[in-house]
């Protein structure tokens, strides 16, 4: 390889990568691609099993790099969710990257059911947590990105919580790319994709799970959902280009569009 191309490839050779969430669905699309990518990987999530299933998945596939795969337990629904973000970071340490997918059961509810515990569950962990982890970044980190969906785009009947917050990410983005700054901040932003959370946790039956994701395909131009390997390019896109900020990464399949 002729040394002016090699600033094109492997931009991500070497360093280190946080994706919190990272025990399933996108996150874990994320962790492995980063791998991939020559990167060192940390993931993290609430429950302690998952992360370790996930830790050997990966160790298992890249058996040679299985010492640059770590997991780590983290509860964000917890009160105590500054707290053991904070712990999380010194056992996690250094990490040049940071990509945040961590999410819950959606709060769809009708306006004659809102409650304010309701509301503030709702917005814990998509919304509360990736805020306050921005204010413990470690000093190595250069990017930042975050998740949201397209219900901040696009309304949908009994979302309004959902999409409130969905839509908040985008201002939180642009203004956290300002406080954060040389830190590069962005938001990916999927539609429907074909992960655990669309598939029912696994107490759906296939025939349901086909019946749900053909409901979801029909919403969409390209006639059928996303797929994890998709929508982690917008991930990988925000790490490397180093002159992005403030941005978001919409990957939906034209669902906005109908």
């Amino acid at each position: 390889m002729m040394p002016d191309q090699q600033k094109y490839t492997n931009k991500l050779e070497g360093s280190r990568v946080l994706v919190l969430g990272g025990s399933a669905g996108i996150g874990y699309g994320v962790a492995e691609a980063v791998v991939e990518n020559g990167a060192k990987v940390v993931i993290s999530s609430s429950n302690p099993k998952r992360v370790e299933e996930a830790v050997a998945r990966l160790q298992q596939a890249y058996p040679s790099k299985a010492q640059h795969i770590e997991g780590f337990t983290c509860d964000l629904g917890s009160q105590d969710v500054e707290a053991n973000l904070v712990a999380l970071l010194e056992q996690v340490g250094d990490a040049e990257h940071i990509v945040f997918t961590a999410g819950d059961s959606l709060a769809m509810m009708p306006l004659s059911e809102l409650e304010l515990p309701k509301m503030i569950k709702a917005g814990q962990i998509r919304f509360f947590a990736p805020l306050l982890l921005a204010k413990h970044l470690p000093k190595s980190t250069v990017s930042y990105t975050l998740t949201t969906g397209s219900v901040s785009f696009k309304p949908i009947k009994n979302w309004s919580t959902v999409a409130g917050y969905g839509s908040g990410l985008h201002a939180v983005t642009r203004n956290l790319a300002l406080d954060l700054a040389p830190v590069r901040v962005n938001l990916v932003s999927p539609g429907v994709v074909d992960t655990d959370l669309w598939r029912g946790g696994g107490i759906k039956t296939e025939e349901e799970v086909k019946e749900t994701l053909a409901v979801a395909a029909k919403g969409t131009v390209t006639g059928k959902p996303g797929r994890v390997e998709d929508v982690v390019e917008g991930y990988l896109a925000f790490m490397k280009d180093e002159n992005v900020t403030g941005s978001v990464y919409s990957s939906e399949g034209g669902h906005l569009l109908v």
